[in-house]
């Protein structure tokens, strides 16, 4: 098949979320392309990629629309592997092939911003590679219309679409590539705004891994774990469709003028959710989602968190919040799904910024004096204790959790390193210093009428007395 598709990122997310919907529509005989993966440096698994020939294995684990579902299947839609950063003559010569419909990209929320003195002939961050395959594009077809291209960014940040487009826009002014190429941008290349949802946790342990490589009668380095649940809504008309023939007649496949609700709801219930109980976890001692959601504590603690604090204050129709959360915690109860917290926690600060932060406006506009959310307060005194390194193994910062050592992945791990106070007199300004600071939220967090002084309660009840003592509220009678 013609390869059709430039994907920006390797990970298992968009294995098992789009390359295996591609795959679907190849053989139901809706579409007929390939996909190139781009990675964004030399790693091992674009090797293993390409002496795979591309194909790996999905298993499709958990609670589907006839019972429980346990599914082994080869995933045959990549075609090969190329590095940004090594290869990147032979991913502009993609750009220049006429069959190129789509480019897809999962590059997480960092991802989606630019880089100061960023070269045109080696571009290193997302928007800037984009942008130069784009010229690349308009230049050698001679800036014909019809040649422009469907980007679908995956990452999860409202109107990623919008972004991502005044982010190629913005590094074209700082190239100077001219009026030309920006005005074909705007009349040929349309950029989606779009919201994924599927949990794709890590591999599950040693006994069940090598259960599913006697099934499969093979081992399988990029085998894939995900629920059978996806969600991809798309903010564009029906005719999308027919110009992207993978979006036709397929199970979870949204096209909407308005995907407002569906990033609503999905962001603050299930994202918002996860970023502020996977703390709690931690320091109660639970490894896996699966553990906290059957925790006697912890999962109280979580299905108030999404009914009492952040449910009632969602801007969408109060009558689809409930079905939502019991179909988020229907998910989470996955008996399948090992789906490790510490994983959850990768760049929790940003997380917390874009999936709590909006809901936290949304609450202090319906109770502009307060009293502040219970439950939002002790995820975030969870998620500050989580961030308190203790030491550094091999540059990077870890902490201790519950008797155990965790590494905190984090683009403010070192800053909080530093931050953290040994004095605990000292605490409360520092998290007077970390709410007020606009560069973490985008606005100051102690403007919220008593948000600070609960925060630090519950810091001090989770310092002094561990998390099952703040969680005693939430506790099944």
């Amino acid at each position: 098949m013609t390869e059709k598709i430039l994907q920006f990122g390797t990970g298992r997310f968009l294995r098992a979320f789009a390359d295996c919907l591609i795959d679907e529509a190849n053989h139901s005989g809706h579409y007929d392309g390939k996909v190139v993966m781009i990675a964004s440096t030399p790693s091992g698994r674009a090797q293993l990629f390409n002496k795979q020939n591309g194909r790996y294995t999905l298993w499709t684990r958990g609670h589907g629309s006839e019972g429980l579902v346990d599914e082994l299947s080869t995933i045959s839609s990549v075609n090969r592997v190329l590095s940004a950063s090594t290869e990147w003559d032979e991913v502009l010569a993609i750009a220049r092939n006429p069959s190129l419909q789509a480019i897809l990209s999962n590059t997480t929320e960092i991802g989606l911003s630019l880089q100061k003195n960023d070269l045109y002939s080696t571009p290193k961050s997302f928007p800037a590679r984009l942008c130069a395959l784009l010229f690349a594009r308009a230049e050698h077809f001679d800036y014909i219309v019809s040649k422009g291209m469907v980007i679908l960014p995956c990452e999860l940040v409202d109107n990623n679409g919008a972004l991502l487009c005044n982010l190629v826009m913005e590094q074209a002014k700082r190239w100077n590539l001219g009026t030309r190429f920006m005005d074909w941008i705007q009349q040929s290349t349309l950029f989606c705004n779009t919201l994924v949802d599927r949990i794709v946790p890590g591999l599950p342990g040693k006994t069940e891994l090598e259960s599913a490589y006697s099934r499969l009668g093979y081992r399988d380095e990029l085998l894939t774990v995900c629920e059978p649940y996806r969600l991809w809504a798309v903010q564009a008309d029906q005719s999308l469709q027919e110009k992207l023939g993978f979006f036709k007649d397929v199970e979870g496949i949204v096209l909407t003028s308005d995907i407002a609700p569906y990033r609503t709801r999905k962001i603050g219930l299930l994202n918002g959710g996860h970023t502020l109980s996977v703390p709690v976890g931690l320091l109660a001692g639970c490894e896996t989602v699966l553990e906290s959601i059957t925790h006697p504590k912890v999962s109280r603690f979580i299905e108030d968190l999404l009914r009492d604090d952040i449910g009632p204050v969602l801007p969408v129709a109060p009558e689809t919040v409930s079905p939502y959360i019991d179909e988020v915690l229907q998910r989470w109860r996955n008996p399948y799904m090992h789906h490790r917290l510490i994983d959850i926690t990768l760049q929790s600060t940003t997380k917390l910024r874009h999936r709590v932060v909006p809901t936290l406006l949304n609450y202090y506009e319906i109770h502009p004096d307060g009293p502040p959310p219970e439950l939002i307060t002790v995820g975030f005194a969870a998620w500050l204790r989580f961030m308190r390194g203790t030491s550094k193994l091999n540059g990077i910062v870890h902490n201790s959790l519950a008797g155990s050592r965790h590494p905190i992945v984090d683009d403010y791990a070192e800053q909080f390193y530093e931050w953290w106070p040994q004095d605990h007199n000292l605490i409360p300004g520092f998290v007077q210093d970390v709410f007020s600071s606009q560069d973490l939220w985008g606005t100051s967090l102690c403007d919220f009428p008593g948000f600070t002084e609960a925060v630090l309660d519950a810091l001090h009840m989770i310092l002094h007395h561990g998390i099952k003592s703040i969680l005693r509220g939430t506790e099944v009678p």
